[in-house]
């Protein structure tokens, strides 16, 4: 297979070849309905009421051809339908599962579902509105599709296996469901419908509160309407339960939209349901009947198929109650076994808790005591040897002890003898610094006689000198 992808990086660079590509469209605001993708709807009207703002419309396309129309929910992360027509089935393609990068980026410029590990850091917000392949890793979910790719031809199936037709399914319950579909289609639909291009299909998910990881919504119930828009045409709606996966409710087209959102119409004009063809959706229903009765539907349409689905349709009404009582019992027997094993496992859980907690707690006694014997058993040379460093030096300070007290009595008598050694020494030299000293004695008290006679005239004559120029006159003072 080749896919034809066209890339932009601010101009259109080149037309390659790449396998397994697949190509949608969300549909601009300003845009009738889906655009190209309104060839799936009987008259190309779109069915109304879904006029949320989280309500995105997707133009899913292949080899640039519309292959479905698809309405997402950003809010839920999953798509509510998907609009399609029966082809001819072919060969199971091989999964190849894409997103849709304008939705989580409008301004971005891959206008083309894409491969998400191809996007690289190109899309930003990359998962805000969509769900993403991780969401659905280790969840324990399938990625069921609405648009089953077993009812597509080779192009479609291919186109089908994008995330934005995809909700959250248990492996056994998306086997059933594309089982159940895909028998209905086949042998109660196709048949019936006089014009194959005239019946169109919606297969749509009704979100919960329930979510995988907190972000994608699992689905409450799933639900398949049909129109076979043609002479003698006939409208279906079937709905199948989630918490019970061999359920499938046989409904008209009105009692579905009742289950929907409020204001909502699947197909335009109801699909002429008022002047459809009881006999065809009688023989549709008789055809659903034993599908859900696990029985094989032949193609004859003689008396004697009919009356012999008449005699089975009977049966199956007489039998239903026998048939649910037993599933009853059934589901109890399951649930006891469910509760014994879960008690069991419980049980269990705490016993061995208990024993792993006891085992732990004597871990560490163990631990913790090999810990402090071997903090003792290493502490014993370090202690021995402080002990002897301690009396070492408690020795050494003994032997200082009595060095210093036998230097101090011996110091006694060597200091006498000492002192008294140089007696005679210092005694000898001390008498010339005597004899010096009293000289200077001798020497200073005469002079010091001899300055006083002196001071003492001086003063004498000055007296005289004074008393003279007091008494004696001036004329004869110059004589």
């Amino acid at each position: 297979r080749e896919w034809t992808m066209k890339t932009s990086i601010v101009f259109l660079l080149s037309i390659s070849v790449f396998p397994g590509f697949s190509q949608g469209r969300v549909v601009r605001e300003d845009e009738t309905g889906f655009a190209e993708c309104n060839v799936f709807f009987p008259g190309q009207v779109p069915p109304e009421g879904y006029t949320e703002p989280f309500h995105v419309k997707i133009c899913q396309q292949y080899n640039k051809e519309p292959r479905f129309a698809t309405l997402y929910s950003t809010k839920d992360k999953i798509p509510l339908y998907s609009a399609f027509k029966f082809t001819k089935p072919a060969q199971s393609a091989e999964e190849s599962w894409l997103v849709e990068p304008q939705i989580d980026d409008p301004e971005n410029d891959l206008h083309e579902m894409v491969h998400e590990a191809d996007i690289g850091g190109t899309v930003a917000n990359l998962g805000a509105n969509q769900a993403l392949t991780s969401d659905y890793v280790g969840s324990g979910y399938e990625r069921g599709l609405l648009n089953p790719s077993l009812l597509n031809e080779e192009d479609f199936q291919v186109a089908t296996y994008t995330l934005t037709n995809a909700v959250p399914l248990s492996p056994a319950l998306s086997k059933s469901w594309h089982r159940d579909i895909g028998k209905v289609v086949e042998q109660a639909l196709i048949p019936h419908c006089s014009k194959m291009d005239h019946l169109y299909f919606l297969a749509g998910a009704i979100p919960s509160s329930v979510q995988v990881k907190g972000k994608v919504s699992v689905p409450e119930s799933l639900w398949l309407a049909a129109c076979c828009d043609a002479p003698e045409g006939w409208s279906l709606g079937l709905v199948k339960k989630i918490n019970d996966e061999n359920s499938l409710a046989d409904l008209t087209v009105r009692e579905l939209e009742k289950q929907l959102l409020p204001g909502v119409h699947l197909f335009k004009g109801s699909c002429g349901e008022d002047k459809q063809s009881q006999e065809k959706i009688e023989a549709v229903l008789q055809v659903v009947s034993q599908i859900r009765s696990g029985e094989q539907v032949g193609t004859s349409n003689n008396q004697e198929t009919k009356e012999s689905g008449w005699v089975r349709r009977v049966a199956g009404i007489i039998a239903t109650p026998f048939i649910k009582l037993l599933e009853l019992f059934i589901y109890i027997f399951v649930e006891l076994v469910k509760f014994v094993f879960y008690f069991l496992w419980h049980v269990v859980k705490r016993v061995v808790g208990t024993i792993l907690d006891g085992v732990y707690s004597l871990w560490n006694g163990m631990v913790s005591y090999l810990k402090a014997v071997s903090m003792v058993l290493i502490s014993i040379p370090y202690d021995v040897g402080r002990v002897i460093i301690n009396i070492f030096l408690g020795f050494l300070q003994i032997v200082q002890d009595v060095m210093s007290l036998a230097y101090r009595i011996l110091s006694i008598p060597v200091g006498f003898i000492l002192h008294l050694a140089a007696f005679p020494y210092h005694s000898i030299c001390a008498i010339p610094s005597v004899l010096k000293d009293i000289a200077t004695g001798i020497g200073g008290t005469f002079s010091l006689v001899i300055d006083a006679t002196a001071t003492v005239l001086h003063g004498f004559y000055y007296l005289a000198g004074h008393i003279l120029k007091r008494f004696v006159p001036k004329g004869s003072s110059d004589d």
